[in-house]
């Protein structure tokens, strides 16, 4: 039984509503109600309204008299679409995956599609990750075979126009529908939707025109890399289909841990041990970086947690010219084993320093994210 419920309400639109509008709203609903989808009992009838309400409301000239005098307005026009001469073929494309209900979607799988992207773990030492480095690398991967040149048919051979689609790469078959019988194109089975049949094939690809390869390269890393950086190889992915372009490898960079230097972005921090001596009296010293050793000057009365900057000793910025700092932070090591001589100069000094304690306001990981500018 048909519906007279108002087709805007069917739809759930105001009467002021655009096409788009009102096409969006369809969507919607064919969607939720579709009965190959829905478990609703009343989804069949449901999806019929929504389509009854929607090829009114699509049709400039339907919609214009369903204003102007209601139901009564279409007179031979019809409430009931025809379903044979709408394009539903975008909804179903949604509803099922591109099916191509007599619309031809199902020509989709003979477009040109562009390859698989890649994508492969590069290790690097500390100071690879800093400077930059040519990296040898080897990546798995389908190839054109070389023996077909990707025909598939094996050489001095070639494919032939197939019989089943004449070369479409598509089939059709007549579905019945609740709209009736409507046309569903689908991928030849005999072709796999080449549109093209191989009777002799190529003994190295078995027809797939693929072969799986392995290919060494050598790459350059950049200078500032770290843990996590991504790096696009363009083209270097899995070959198109159709005549559609390369994928993409991408290098995914994982940087080893170094013995004493720590990384903080573009910043280099190095914890310095300095003995009692060299704190109070002040020394020269020479300190690592990742240019080689650096003469240090430690003032007399250095405390615990003061930081030194070594200028542009740090990470090549990624992205943009200059380098980061190298940090040295400075830790006082008390030894924990004195010999006879050593202890009695302690004594004596401790004789002369007193016994008095001071509490301290901020403690030492205080000062030294202050340093940090943490």
């Amino acid at each position: 039984m048909a519906s007279t419920r108002d087709y805007y309400e069917i739809l759930g639109v105001p009467r002021s509503a655009s096409a788009d509008d009102i096409k969006s709203a369809f969507r919607k609903l064919a969607r939720q109600y579709h009965p190959d989808v829905s478990k609703e009992p009343d989804a069949e009838e449901r999806f019929k309204e929504i389509n009854e309400a929607y090829g009114v409301l699509s049709d400039p000239q339907k919609r214009a008299r369903y204003d102007q005098y209601g139901r009564a307005g279409l007179g031979d026009m019809g409430g009931m679409p025809d379903f044979a001469t709408m394009d539903f073929s975008d909804i179903f494309e949604e509803l099922f995956g591109g099916l191509g209900f007599g619309m031809g979607g199902g020509s989709r799988s003979r477009r040109p599609r562009r390859g698989r992207d890649l994508q492969l773990q590069v290790t690097l030492t500390f100071e690879e990750a800093v400077f930059g480095v040519e990296k040898e690398i080897e990546v798995t991967r389908n190839e054109v075979c070389g023996a077909c040149r990707g025909s598939g048919a094996e050489p001095g051979t070639s494919p032939q126009r197939c019989n089943q689609c004449g070369g479409r790469g598509q089939v059709s078959q007549v579905r019945q529908t609740i709209f009736g019988s409507m046309m569903q194109s689908a991928t030849c089975p005999a072709c796999n939707g080449r549109g093209e049949a191989i009777a002799t094939p190529c003994h190295t690809c078995r027809a797939s025109g693929l072969e799986r390869k392995t290919v060494k390269k050598i790459v350059p890393i950049p200078a500032g890399v770290d843990t996590g950086t991504q790096i696009r190889l363009g083209g270097e992915g899995e070959p198109g289909m159709n005549g559609g372009p390369q994928g993409s490898l991408y290098l995914a960079v994982n940087v080893q841990a170094h013995k004493f230097f720590k990384r903080r972005e573009s910043d280099i921090l190095l914890n310095l041990d300095i003995n009692i001596a060299q704190a109070v009296l002040g020394a020269d010293v020479e300190v690592p970086t990742v240019d080689g050793k650096e003469k240090l000057k430690i003032p007399a009365g250095t405390q615990p947690g003061k930081v030194f900057t070594f200028r542009a000793r740090g990470v090549p910025h990624l992205r943009k010219t200059g380098r980061g700092d190298q940090l040295v932070i400075v830790n006082v090591a008390i030894p924990t084993k004195l010999n006879k001589e050593q202890r009695e100069l302690f004594e004596k000094l401790a004789g002369t320093l007193g016994t008095t304690v001071k509490p301290q306001e901020k403690g030492f990981l205080d000062w030294l994210n202050e340093a940090l500018g943490g």
